[in-house]
């Protein structure tokens, strides 16, 4: 049953990156994972666990997601990442592209798993849970959020407060974090220098 969270709904926007290779492989679900500085920046109230919401490559179409985030306790990560399933069969990989992602409800806490079937039948339960919920209108509006369609800024990746700033996907901005509206791949930039 999905929950009402605070720090919802989050926008996050990032260039794919290589995750570990086990969502298509040995799961059967591919995943796309977001770069560890948008993951870094994410606010405390987006805790780990498994959420969902809408997610969009590049400029193609607006698809339903469901993201875990955490350290996916059955493989015991070192690294917390959030890696998003899209509810779209894409014909090939899209590492390097710009994915935007809004995310709406929050379905379960992560946990671990006595076997990889488990596992799966988990993701899948998670899969079918997301898109009930975003077949409802109050969520079906956001399929259609101007963030989707805004201009990102240029090698800016993170998370944009509301989504949008003058109308540019400011990325940098990490829904109130003053800190960061210079982040951008990582860095700060500080009189037109990267430090």
């Amino acid at each position: 049953m999905a929950a009402i969270r605070r720090g919802l709904p989050h926008f996050a926007v990032g260039t794919v990156v290589k995750g570990f290779g086990r969502g298509s492989k040995e799961l059967g679900i591919p995943t796309a994972n977001f770069p560890e500085h948008v993951v870094e920046h994410l606010p405390e109230e987006v805790t780990t666990g498994i959420y969902y919401g809408w997610a969009k490559v590049d400029n193609g179409p607006t698809y339903k997601m469901v993201m875990s985030i955490g350290w996916n306790p059955y493989y015991s990560n070192k690294k917390k990442s959030m890696e998003t399933h899209i509810m779209h069969v894409f014909k090939e990989d899209f590492y390097g592209s710009e994915l935007k992602v809004v995310m709406l409800g929050y379905i379960r806490p992560e946990k671990n798993f006595v076997s990889l079937d488990e596992l799966i039948t988990a993701i899948r339960s998670d899969i079918a849970e997301s898109d009930k919920q975003l077949s409802l209108p109050e969520y079906q509006t956001f399929k259609n959020h101007p963030f989707f369609s805004g201009k990102s800024g240029p090698h800016c990746n993170g998370a944009s407060e509301n989504g949008i700033e003058n109308g540019i996907v400011t990325n940098g901005i990490s829904n109130g974090y003053e800190d960061s509206k210079n982040l951008c791949n990582g860095t700060t930039e500080s009189n037109g220098h990267s430090s």
